[in-house]
């Protein structure tokens, strides 16, 4: 059975935060804790909020056996890009994008 967790609209990067969704890719939930929390990359706390939060859904379920529930996929994708302007020198006008993605993760109890 397949449980699921998103962080919509998070406040980095997908670039950033695919670096860190890799890591923990098919690993055993406890290892993929580990290994976040050993991780010194700012995209590791959300996305071991959103572990956290696919591991509570699980155990909510009757169904689940939380001794085998693994990292069945993590992926991230683009959101929203916030576009700001700043001023810079001889009256010329940047676009910086701020940019913003869903990270998605999926654990399986292999049943």
């Amino acid at each position: 059975m397949q449980f699921v967790a998103r962080h919509r609209h998070a406040p980095i990067s997908p670039q950033k935060a695919r670096l860190v969704t890799a890591l923990i890719q098919g690993e055993h939930v406890n290892d993929a804790l580990q290994i976040l929390r050993a991780t010194p990359k700012r995209a590791a706390y959300m996305v071991d909020r959103v572990l956290r939060s696919a591991m509570a859904n699980a155990d909510q379920s009757l169904e689940a056996n939380m001794d085998q529930l693994r990292v069945a996929r993590a992926w991230v994708d683009g959101a929203r890009i916030r576009r700001k302007g700043m001023p810079r020198a001889r009256g010329r006008w940047d676009i910086i994008k701020s940019r913003s993605s869903h990270i998605n993760i999926v654990l399986d109890d292999g049943q």
